[in-house]
C-alpha cells in the first residue's frame, strides 16, 4: 500500500499530469511499453518540494472489475518498491494498457523500469 502523502487522488492532479498546459508549469514526459504507459509531471525549480505521488488508470478495456483490481494491485505493489528512486515533487501516473491483464508480475516490473527510466531518469 502507498502512504497517503503519495497517492494522486483528486482528478484535477491527475489532469494536471496527463495533459500537457494545465496546472502549475512543470516538464512533462511520457513513455510507454506495450503493458502501460507512465506520464510523468516534474515541478518547476522554483516550486516547493514535496513527497512523489502516484497514481494509477486502468480501464474497462483491460477487463472486468475482478481483472482490474488485480491489475491495479501489481502495479502499485511494484510501485511501492520503487518510491524511494522518484524525485521529491513529482506526480506519476500508470496507465495500464489491455495486455497488462495477462501479464506476470515479472513483466510488468520490466515494464515500469523501462518506462520509469525514459521518464524520470531522464529529467532528473
Amino acid at each position: 500500500m502507498l502512504p497517503r502523502r503519495s497517492r494522486l487522488t483528486r482528478p484535477g492532479d491527475y489532469r494536471a499530469v496527463m495533459r500537457r498546459g494545465e496546472g502549475p508549469p512543470r516538464i512533462r514526459r511520457r513513455a510507454g511499453t506495450e503493458l502501460l504507459v507512465v506520464h510523468v509531471a516534474m515541478p518547476a525549480p522554483t516550486l516547493p518540494t514535496r513527497p512523489p505521488r502516484v497514481g494509477f488508470v486502468v480501464s474497462k478495456a483491460v477487463g472486468n472489475s475482478v481483472v482490474r483490481h488485480r491489475v491495479v494491485r501489481r502495479l502499485r505493489a511494484l510501485v511501492a518498491q520503487r518510491l524511494a528512486l522518484l524525485p521529491d515533487g513529482c506526480d506519476v501516473v500508470v496507465r495500464a494498457q489491455p495486455p497488462a491483464a495477462g501479464a506476470s508480475s515479472a513483466e510488468l516490473a520490466e515494464a515500469l523500469d523501462h518506462a520509469l527510466g525514459r521518464t524520470v531518469l531522464v529529467t532528473s
